[in-house]
């Protein structure tokens, strides 16, 4: 039988989360969520339950609304690292989700360490 898109995709999120649940209990959590149309990222405090600081191509300062694409995730990437900062945040563990780690994803890691973000 073969397993669908997503399926696959819900078993890799399962899977990624809770090995950095494991090895990062008690740090910040950078999610970070794709769609057709936008990218957007999160950090999260899962202790007390809180979103400290988010970053989206909805957002119209950033000037990429309806864009998910290289350029809009390395923008995003950058603006997460510096709300981060603001909040106090210097460190924190990079969630994926279900999402492989090239392209678009791997553009707004790479954007929020270069910010000076640790992840």
């Amino acid at each position: 039988m073969a397993n669908s898109k997503r399926t696959l995709f819900l078993k890799r999120r399962l899977r990624v989360r809770n090995k950095l649940r494991r090895v990062n209990s008690g740090r910040l959590r950078l999610s970070v969520h794709r769609s057709n149309k936008n990218i957007s990222v999160q950090l999260i405090d899962d202790v007390r339950g809180v979103t400290l600081a988010s970053a989206s191509t909805l957002e119209k300062d950033l000037g990429f609304v309806g864009k998910n694409n290289i350029e809009a995730a390395t923008k995003v990437g950058a603006a997460i690292a510096e709300r981060a900062k603001k909040a106090g945040v210097e460190e924190a563990y990079f969630d994926r989700g279900g999402f492989l780690f090239h392209g678009k994803v791997k553009a707004l890691a790479d954007a929020a360490r270069e910010g000076g973000l640790k992840i």
